[in-house]
């Protein structure tokens, strides 16, 4: 698992992804980008879930853990929509 960017990428911020709207019910996967602090385990990195709620700048994702849904507090930036197949 990375723990640091690469020498040419520090500093650089993904405009598109740092502003992106999600909407509720949105299928998500948390990619974190090592520019900015996490928060959280790096377990969750690569989990899936559905955006709940919208609060301030960040988005209210509920994850099931072990068939146990938790919610966790996730700026935009960490997230990634995943499209659904139907």
């Amino acid at each position: 698992m990375l723990t640091h960017k690469r020498a040419k990428d520090r500093g650089k911020v993904s405009f598109t992804k740092f502003f992106q709207k999600l909407k509720l019910g949105d299928s998500v996967a948390v990619v974190r980008d090592l520019g900015f602090p996490f928060g959280y385990s790096n377990r969750l990195q690569g989990r899936t879930g559905k955006v709940i709620e919208k609060r301030g700048s960040a988005y209210y994702v509920e994850i099931k853990d072990l068939n146990k849904p938790k919610r966790y507090a996730l700026r935009p930036i960490h997230l990634k929509k995943i499209e659904d197949i139907k």
